[in-house]
């Protein structure tokens, strides 16, 4: 049977393709156009944490109302926090996933809590299952990547304490610091395998306790060395050196949490220079999501935006 006529044949789109793949493989330096300037770097997609609009405020913020929040104010995703999740059940996540897919948002991050600093075997035990069980649902969601933190010692009294001593806390006694971080690289080990069946890379934070420095978190990450357990950059948890450290952190950084303090800081204020944070993650081809993580004392409704707009900026 003969070729029906076209204006563009089957057999000429295979030859046409074929010389565009020829002309491709001789390479830039072949080419007539050599000066051409270099394409500029992508700009990372930009998410909000669900903590941004509650911030353990005692008026609850449902993670429906941020999602909502988050599309009108031009985010391209959200970032979950597990302890504003209103339940667990697979009707309320898949709605929620649903409710993001409706409104043209992706959902980036899942931030979980737990601990794994302790002498006791049964206390780590049922950390790791947490994390398992964290580790589902993120699958669950859909999400790519999930926070974990090392744990602390828990010698502060509370929270603010331990903010007050810039979160340097004692030891327990008896103990050492050597032997938290080998509960800790045993504990998240236990973990990876989940991790990997439900195709979830766990992001472990810089977010005090032996995790508070470059030094300490990259210190369980290179010795468990997996694909698996990379790190999230919190930007606003460095309270000395913080350009140096995150310069440590960007190669293996799978999510960047980006701070702002509109309205100033409940515990401190960092005055964070955007623009050179987004050279260091560029100069290590940092590709991921940057979630935005406000922490002001502003009004959400408003300071939100603006802080997505001052990011936008700096990574422009």
């Amino acid at each position: 049977m003969s070729e029906p006529r076209s204006t563009f044949s089957r057999r000429g789109f295979l030859a046409a393709t074929a010389a565009v793949v020829a002309a491709e493989s001789i390479g830039p330096a072949a080419r007539a156009d050599d000066t051409a300037e270099p394409a500029p770097p992508r700009l990372p997609k930009f998410g909000v944490s669900t903590y941004s609009f509650w911030q353990f405020r005692d008026q609850r913020v449902e993670i429906e109302d941020c999602i909502d929040a988050a599309a009108r104010m031009g985010f391209d995703g959200v970032e979950i926090l597990q302890k504003q999740m209103r339940e667990e059940g697979n009707a309320y996540v898949q709605g929620l996933k649903r409710r993001a897919f409706d409104a043209g948002l992706e959902l980036c991050g899942f931030s979980t809590h737990q601990g794994f600093v302790s002498p006791d075997p049964a206390v780590r035990a049922e950390n790791v299952a947490i994390t398992c069980r964290s580790i589902e649902l993120a699958a669950a969601f859909g999400i790519p990547t999930m926070r974990v933190n090392t744990g602390r010692w828990g010698t502060s009294k509370s929270f603010d304490d331990l903010m007050a001593n810039r979160g340097i806390e004692p030891r327990l006694p008896g103990h050492t610091d050597d032997e938290g971080f080998g509960w800790v690289i045993a504990a998240l080990q236990e973990c990876l395998p989940t991790a990997e069946r439900c195709g979830v890379v766990l992001g472990l934070e810089n977010h005090w306790g032996l995790g508070r420095t470059a030094e300490g978190v990259m210190r369980v990450v290179d010795a468990i060395d997996s694909p698996w357990l990379r790190v999230t950059l919190d930007t606003g948890n460095f309270l000395d050196d913080m350009y140096p450290q995150m310069e440590r952190l960007a190669p293996k950084a799978c999510l960047v949490q980006a701070k702002t303090y509109l309205g100033g800081g409940k515990w401190y204020t960092l005055d964070i220079d955007y623009p050179r944070v987004a050279g260091i993650l560029r100069r290590h081809a940092y590709r991921g999501w940057v979630s935005l993580e406000f922490e002001g004392k502003d009004d959400p409704a408003t300071a939100v935006p603006r802080s997505l707009d001052l990011l936008r900026t700096a990574f422009s």
